[in-house]
């Protein structure tokens, strides 16, 4: 099998560090389309791993998130973070230098089938570097690195025609506070909520090593562990001018409002901060006033959460009893509705027009679960 292109692109604009991956895909489809079933080693662009980091913060979304919903579209405006939509799925997060991009960009037959496995043969030399440098990574299906139980790291993939893309990063450093600003939340507690998660659920190499390791050590290993874990060379490659004539229009579509602002994409419960964490918010309108939740899930049980509202509860210390009863519970109707219970009996708490049934409700729909 003929070698993979290597394509050290260095520091670009936020802009073409989206557009590459896609015109190589696009251009790679093209040839096929144009020389048919001929011999891949006739074809001009070969199987290909792009590395790549943009000079400044910006903030790109999946393809089929609702920009609106998802980004905080008036604040990455006056803050001068340039929002992009990617052909690749996923949800919406916060792109800067401290984050080297390691895109795959390779012929449909050379990847596994199935997505999972394909994810994993991705994931391994990512995980590999990561080892190598001193920090325990794991692969964590479906598509995560996981460190302790914090991610360090996910993965996106596509199609564009034969053309099968996969998509990540190496984490130098990562903006934390940024990321839980930029996202479209429907509280300032649920922001709180979301930063606080991220601190908790996700690390990067300079807290793993208190030092970031120099970039130049960390593409050598990654690329070392890609050419021993695919058993292929990997040689350094030129952007052919059929690429950049792709890019340029790639440039054009994924810097355009219409292409920004399509509608229909799909709303996802919560905000996501790895496989097993969501942060989610709700409320339920209980006859005694309305109930606020905010809530952090982990592994499908409340890790965290928070109650407020409108509502009167006495004595008022025993709202944070029952936050304190719910957390570990299942997210099951009749689990909550004890524990909620026996913190009412023991507390006699009066909540006039409120009974365990509306929080266990109002738990319930914040999970994105039927009350």
């Amino acid at each position: 099998m003929n070698s993979i292109r290597l394509l050290d692109l260095g520091t670009v604009s936020p802009l073409r560090s989206q557009t590459v991956y896609h015109a190589v895909g696009y251009a790679m489809n093209a040839e096929d389309l144009l020389s048919g079933a001929g011999a891949a080693e006739d074809r001009k662009i070969p199987d290909t791993i792009i590395m790549v980091r943009p000079d400044r913060p910006y903030v790109c979304i999946g393809f089929h998130q609702d920009a609106e919903r998802s980004v905080d579209l008036e604040y990455c405006r006056d803050a001068g973070l340039p929002v992009y939509r990617r052909e690749v799925g996923g949800g919406a997060v916060l792109l800067d230098p401290g984050q080297v991009f390691v895109q795959w960009v390779f012929r449909g037959d050379r990847l596994p089938g199935d997505l999972e496995a394909r994810f994993a043969e991705y994931v391994r030399p990512l995980v590999e570097t990561y080892r190598s440098l001193g920090i325990p990574a794991q692969f964590r299906p479906a598509n995560d690195i996981h460190v302790g139980g914090k991610k360090i790291g996910g993965t996106g993939a596509a199609l564009i025609g034969s053309a099968g893309i996969v998509v990540g990063s190496l984490m130098f450093t990562f903006d934390k506070a940024m990321m839980a600003r930029v996202l479209r939340v429907s509280s300032e507690k649920m922001r709180d909520k979301v930063h606080q998660s991220l601190e908790q659920y996700m690390t990067t190499m300079q807290e793993q090593l208190g030092i970031p390791p120099r970039l130049d050590e960390v593409k050598r290993l990654y690329i070392a562990h890609c050419a021993a874990s695919l058993g292929r060379d990997i040689a350094p490659g030129a952007w052919t001018s059929a690429e950049e004539a792709w890019a340029v229009q790639i440039d054009a579509r994924l810097d355009s409002e219409a292409w920004l602002n399509q509608k229909g994409g799909l709303r996802q419960s919560g905000v996501k901060i790895h496989e097993d964490v969501r942060v989610v918010e709700g409320e339920f309108k209980a006859p005694g006033g309305l109930i606020v939740v905010t809530a952090r899930l982990a592994s499908g049980r409340i890790d965290d959460v928070s109650i407020t509202g409108d509502f009167t509860v006495l004595p008022a210390h025993a709202v944070g009893a029952m936050e304190q009863a719910v957390r570990g519970s299942m997210l099951d109707r009749h689990d909550l509705e004890l524990r909620l219970a026996s913190v009412y009996s023991s507390l006699e708490v009066r909540s006039p027009g409120m009974m365990v049934e509306d929080l266990a409700a109002a738990i319930l729909i914040a999970a994105g679960l039927s009350a």
